[in-house]
């Protein structure tokens, strides 16, 4: 579940006063480069001209970073400075706005964000556009998109819009109770038709009354397939976190997504995409929440959090560039 993480503010103002070199497993990624603001939870990030931003959970709203190489990060502000009062009305008790989703369509930015409280499947999904990004950049809310209610076996946070072969545009989204869903959308609205029925994409068994941890889908099409990428097991518990990452594809953007040796993601399997190291040499733990972007070059990158050891566990930016092997499957270069 995405937690609200009221505290990252205060890490965010702490960090941003200097720049902290990060690294994790040798001086050649890209992650031993970052530095500058780097605190964020459940980031995705998309380029505008010369600058590339990230979106995440940053106190109670969306923030944003920004960088001209990828490398150095600033802060630069927010898209919210309040709570839209349809999003109260639907969730009540609601104290902050989480897990953006960020897409260039149709000749404007469509920013996806999600509102809930903690542990709970009483959630909503909303819209805000801009036609630019950076300092001019004016966001128009358009309110509801999806929700969830305690009568649904699905929970509505956690968005990603992607566009399939077809044309046709989605959303998936969903964390815990019965897995990831797959939501066909009005191309003109980009929001959900009322009484459609989502898909069922990915799942995670558990015993009665113990939860199943998945959540934060994002489809990546490459190559003739489509590419879901969820994480599984617990966020948000600094270094304690157990979070990773994994990966199935499929032909069709309903699924059913398999992993590297056939397991099914409706299984609650997949092929592990991030992971930390073995305790006793990890730094940055619980890798998670991760979003993809394609660069002008052909290069796709993943941008995820990892919770830092050396930071008090400070949720931290993460950028692994992904290569594609022999067989057609990422590989993240972390």
């Amino acid at each position: 579940m995405k937690a609200a993480f009221l505290g990252l503010a205060a890490l965010a103002l702490a960090s941003s006063a200097s720049a902290q070199q990060v690294g994790e497993k040798g001086a050649g990624t890209l992650n031993s480069q970052l530095s500058g603001d780097l605190v964020v939870h459940d980031p995705v990030i998309i380029r505008e001209g010369d600058t590339y931003y990230v979106f995440s959970t940053v106190g109670k709203y969306i923030g944003i970073k920004t960088s001209t190489d990828l490398k150095v990060w600033k802060d630069a502000g927010s898209v919210f400075s309040e709570i839209p009062a349809w999003a109260k009305d639907a969730v009540p008790g609601t104290e902050g706005i989480w897990a953006p989703d960020i897409s260039y369509v149709n000749g404007e930015y469509r920013l996806y964000y999600s509102v809930s409280t903690f542990g709970s499947n009483r959630s909503a999904i909303g819209l805000a556009t801009s036609k630019t990004l950076g300092p001019k950049a004016k966001w128009q809310d358009h309110g509801l998109v999806v929700m969830s209610t305690k009568d649904d076996d699905f929970n509505a946070i956690d968005p990603n819009f992607v566009v399939d072969a077809q044309g046709r545009q989605w959303l998936s989204l969903g964390s815990f109770w019965s897995g990831l869903k797959l939501f066909p959308l009005d191309a003109k609205t980009g929001k959900v038709v009322p009484g459609t029925e989502p898909y069922s994409i990915a799942r995670r068994r558990a015993p009665a009354g113990a939860a199943a941890p998945v959540e934060a889908p994002f489809i990546i099409p490459h190559g003739g397939w489509y590419f879901l990428i969820a994480s599984y097991d617990y966020c948000c518990k600094g270094v304690n976190s157990t979070y990773y990452t994994v990966v199935g594809r499929s032909k069709k953007i309903t699924g059913p997504y398999l992993g590297r040796d056939g397991s099914s993601m409706m299984e609650g399997e997949g092929t592990i995409l991030l992971r930390s190291d073995l305790k006793e040499k990890q730094r940055f733990r619980g890798p998670g929440h991760a979003g993809a972007f394609t660069n002008k070059d052909g290069t796709t990158y993943l941008v995820y959090h990892a919770y830092d050891k050396e930071a008090d566990g400070r949720p931290t930016l993460r950028i692994a560039p992904l290569r594609w092997d022999a067989d057609g499957w990422p590989v993240a270069e972390y």
